[in-house]
C-alpha cells in the first residue's frame, strides 16, 4: 500500500499550517518538474539575458522556476515572506501567515543544457522572528531533485523522508527514514579549485587520494556533479561527504554557497538523517546570518568523514 505526501503530512506531529507550506513547495516542485521535462523542446534552456543578485547569469528556467514558486506561495495564506536566490530583496506577501520560505528555485541550472540533475532547495522559518535566523530555528526543509525520477526529500527536524513523483503528479513515499552511513569511501569536491584550497582541505583530500596506503586505510572515489542537490542526494542515499570549503578565491565573499537557502536546509536534512555539517570551524546550523544572501563554507555528510575534516581544521 502506498502512502502519498498528503497522507504522510496529515500524520506528522506538526502544525498542519506548517504542513501546508511544505505541500505548497511540493506542488511548485511538481510544476517545475513538468516544465523541465519539456524545456529543450520549448527552447527554454538558454540564458535569460540578466544576472541575479549574486552576479550570476540567469537561465530562462531560473526565472521561470522562481515565478512558479512565487505563484504557489501567493496562493497559500500561511506564507507571508519569500526569500529567493533570484530576487535582490525579500518579498513580503499580502498574506498575514506566520511562515517564511527561503529558496533556491533551481539549483545547478548551469547543468540544464546537458540534462544533468538539478533541483529546488527550500527552508521554512517562523516569519515573526525576522528574516535572519539560525539554521537550528528551521521548522522544515527540503529539496526536489529533478533527475531520472523526481525525488522530494523532506524533514521537520527529527528524521528525513524521500518521496517520488508518480505518473499522475502525486508524490509517493519511497524511503520513510533515511540514514546517512556513518563512514564512506566517497567524497565530493571540485578538484579544479585545488590551487585555492586551504591546508585542511589539502590534507584531507591527500589522505583520501592515498587510499588504503594512507592514514584513512581505505580506498576512496571522488564524485562531483556540480549541482548541490545531485551531490547531496547521492550522499543521503549511500553516504559520503560534500565539500565546498572556504578558499583563497572565495574568502572575500565568505564562501560560495548561500547560508539561508542552500547550506541551512541541506545541513538540517543531513543531520536529521544522522550525518554532520560544519563550515570547518563552526556548526552550520548555529551560524547567525548577517544578510539574506550571505555565503558560507559548506562541509557535510557522513559523520566520520566530517569529523576527519574537523580534525584537520583543529590542527590550525
Amino acid at each position: 500500500m502506498t502512502t502519498t505526501l498528503a497522507q504522510w503530512l496529515a500524520a506528522q506531529p506538526v502544525d498542519q499550517k506548517l504542513a501546508s507550506v511544505v505541500a505548497t513547495m511540493a506542488d511548485a516542485s511538481a510544476e517545475i518538474a513538468a516544465v523541465l521535462r519539456l524545456a529543450p523542446i520549448a527552447g527554454q534552456t538558454g540564458l535569460a539575458g540578466a544576472t541575479n543578485v549574486q552576479g550570476e547569469a540567469q537561465k530562462a528556467l531560473d526565472v521561470i522556476s522562481n515565478d512558479i514558486v512565487l505563484n504557489h506561495i501567493r496562493q497559500n495564506p500561511e506564507i507571508s515572506i519569500l526569500v529567493s536566490e533570484e530576487l535582490d530583496e525579500a518579498v513580503h506577501i499580502e498574506n498575514q501567515g506566520g511562515f517564511m520560505v527561503a529558496t533556491d528555485p533551481l539549483d545547478g541550472s548551469s547543468n540544464l543544457d546537458v540534462n544533468v540533475t538539478v533541483g529546488t532547495i527550500f527552508s521554512v522559518l517562523d516569519a515573526r522572528k525576522g528574516l535572519l535566523q539560525k539554521g537550528s530555528a528551521q521548522l522544515a526543509a527540503g529539496y526536489a531533485a529533478y533527475g531520472p525520477a523526481t525525488s522530494l526529500v523532506l524533514t521537520f527536524g527529527a528524521s528525513t523522508a524521500v518521496f517520488t513523483l508518480d505518473g499522475s503528479g502525486t508524490f509517493v513515499l519511497t524511503v520513510e527514514r533515511v540514514t546517512v552511513a556513518p563512514a564512506s569511501g566517497e567524497y565530493a569536491i571540485n578538484t579544479a579549485r585545488e590551487r585555492f584550497w586551504d591546508a585542511a582541505t589539502r590534507g584531507y583530500v591527500a589522505e583520501n587520494v592515498a587510499g588504503e596506503t594512507g592514514p584513512a586505510g581505505k580506498r576512496y572515489n571522488m564524485r562531483w556533479v556540480g549541482s548541490m542537490v545531485a551531490d547531496i542526494h547521492r550522499i543521503l542515499m549511500r553516504g559520503g561527504i560534500f565539500m565546498y570549503p572556504l578558499d583563497s578565491e572565495t574568502v572575500s565573499k565568505g564562501g560560495r554557497l548561500r547560508l539561508l537557502y542552500e547550506a541551512n536546509p541541506m545541513a538540517l536534512l543531513v543531520e536529521a538523517a544522522g550525518g554532520k555539517s560544519t563550515t570547518g570551524q563552526e556548526k552550520i546550523l548555529e551560524l547567525m546570518p548577517t544578510g539574506i544572501h550571505q555565503r558560507v563554507p559548506v562541509i557535510l555528510g557522513s559523520a566520520e568523514e566530517v569529523e576527519r575534516v574537523e580534525g584537520w581544521y583543529a590542527r590550525g
